[in-house]
């Protein structure tokens, strides 16, 4: 435990649950004592996971805002920016994925983030695309123009005040190298292998797995169109804004190999659904890719698309496949070198354990002993 160091934690915002939310998870048993500051808070959307430490939110924090935050990504700057911890606290840790980093605080506070991504609206045009249709149309895009150089300013500038900057995979290192001129440790985020772990005794099924938010960037579309030429059954778990597109892309195929299910809230049904998967089927670019880690971890092997941090995950040939061409094509290739091979899925879970929560936490301790904090 920390000698008498007041520490605050700051996030992006708290309206959904998913692998950013798990570090924070994992950082709030770091520091127990440590108030949580966010720009939204839906604690329904988040299973009132943080509703007992929440000290702070911003002037957007409203019911509409919540449930549609990309549409007030102009705002998010001066919404984080009214966050002022000033000197009330001697350490400020920010896990970000864009705008947390940019709290203000005092001249006598220190400052560590944890890059999920360099923000991506900024830096990155295919995002774009993928979340707004409009940015397809190059009208739109000479519109919006020079919010788009005050966010990739506005950025490049709230990434050079932490003292230290740590990133969540090799990937998002070497953006943070690219965009912000600077280094960063590389700590993985924690999967918790104390939920999702190899059953010996779990009977492996036919099916193929997909999991995760229903979103465009994700690529389920291609999963679908490469397992309708394949015929293999796919179990596809997940919910988000492409629900509907994939729902009615299912039907008009006329596909009955093919399953949808709601997201899984059960950890241990997810931990079943992933042991008796044949493999998960991993097609997107992810900054790390928590799905993949805990597959792993159950022993699962991954077929993933070679780029980002599913890269730094799947070991080939030993705990999965990689395919480097991203179209139904280049994954169904994988799928049938994934059919000629045999795992160890013992061994793919004991090399998953790289991504374990006590991992994580020994990293960032050690971090924080080398900028000079003590502990009991």
């Amino acid at each position: 435990m920390m000698h008498e160091i007041r520490v605050a934690l700051v996030h992006d915002y708290l309206n959904q649950y998913g692998g950013g939310e798990r570090v924070l998870e994992a950082l709030m048993e770091i520091f127990p004592e440590a108030p949580i500051y966010t720009l939204l808070h839906d604690s329904e959307r988040t299973g009132g996971r943080f509703s007992g430490r929440v000290a702070k939110t911003s002037f957007l924090d409203f019911p509409f805002v919540r449930k549609n935050h990309r549409l007030f990504i102009p705002l998010m700057p001066f919404a984080a920016q009214s966050l002022n911890l000033k000197n009330d606290y001697d350490l400020v840790f920010s896990d970000t994925a864009g705008f947390a980093k940019g709290v203000k605080y005092g001249l006598a506070t220190r400052h560590i983030s944890y890059i999920h991504t360099p923000l991506r609206y900024a830096w990155e045009s295919d995002y774009l695309n993928f979340q707004f249709s409009i940015f397809n149309f190059q009208f739109w895009k000479h519109v919006f123009k020079p919010v788009l150089n005050y966010l990739k300013k506005w950025d490049y500038q709230a990434a050079q005040k932490p003292d230290a900057l740590v990133a969540n995979s090799r990937f998002i290192a070497g953006k943070i190298k690219r965009y912000y001129h600077r280094d960063a440790q590389i700590i993985y985020p924690p999967v918790d292998t104390a939920r999702f772990f190899y059953d010996k005794k779990s009977q492996i099924s036919n099916y193929y797995l997909a999991v995760g938010r229903l979103m465009h960037y994700k690529r389920f579309d291609l999963i679908i169109d490469a397992f309708a030429r394949l015929g293999l059954p796919l179990k596809i778990v997940g919910s988000g804004p492409e629900s509907q597109n994939l729902k009615f892309k299912i039907e008009n195929l006329k596909l009955r190999n093919v399953e949808l299910s709601p997201f899984v809230n059960d950890e241990n049904e997810l931990r079943k659904l992933y042991n008796g998967a044949q493999a998960l089927i991993f097609p997107q670019v992810e900054d790390f890719g928590l799905v993949a880690a805990e597959a792993q971890a159950c022993g699962t092997p991954v077929i993933a698309y070679g780029v980002g941090g599913a890269a730094e995950i799947v070991s080939e040939p030993e705990t999965g496949v990689l395919f480097h061409e991203q179209t139904p094509e280049g994954l169904i290739k994988a799928v049938e070198i994934c059919q000629k091979k045999r795992f160890n899925r013992a061994a793919i879970s004991r090399s998953a354990q790289r991504f374990s929560k006590d991992k994580f936490k020994k990293g960032i301790l050690t971090l924080l002993n080398d900028l000079g904090y003590t502990f009991r």
